[in-house]
């Protein structure tokens, strides 16, 4: 059993920057790929970013591309995403998951084993 706890979401303007933290359980966390989802009001969750186990390879959805950047640190446990250049359309709940397994498509929320509670970003214009 894994579990994750979202942190630094909150209420930031058209333009600023937040970092979302996802710190995980147990000591198998550098064997995990992980990935970043968000959830909208009345919209289905989709895809942000994800990470290999080993952070040498990284997927971003293409709305977010040169804006947010994907990171880990297998020593604290944790994964990041750097959200830059924010925008209203970026307003969600955000939610990082871990999958024990290469997933098949990394966008792909039925292959990831576990999810945090979510956190919720706000982006005012």
């Amino acid at each position: 059993q894994v579990q994750l706890v979202e942190s630094g979401g909150g209420l930031v303007q058209a333009g600023g920057s937040l970092r979302l933290s996802c710190t995980a359980s147990g000591r198998t966390f550098s064997r995990y790929h992980m990935g970043w989802f968000r959830q909208a009001p009345g919209k289905e969750r989709e895809f942000v970013a994800a990470i290999s186990w080993s952070g040498g390879s990284t997927y971003y959805t293409d709305s977010v591309k040169g804006r947010f950047t994907i990171s880990r640190d297998n020593a604290k446990n944790t994964v990041y995403l750097q959200m830059n250049s924010l925008k209203p359309e970026d307003t969600a709940i955000y939610y990082c998951a871990c999958a024990a397994g290469r997933p098949a498509d990394y966008s792909g929320t039925l292959y990831y084993d576990y999810w945090g509670q979510g956190t919720q970003v706000t982006v005012s214009s």
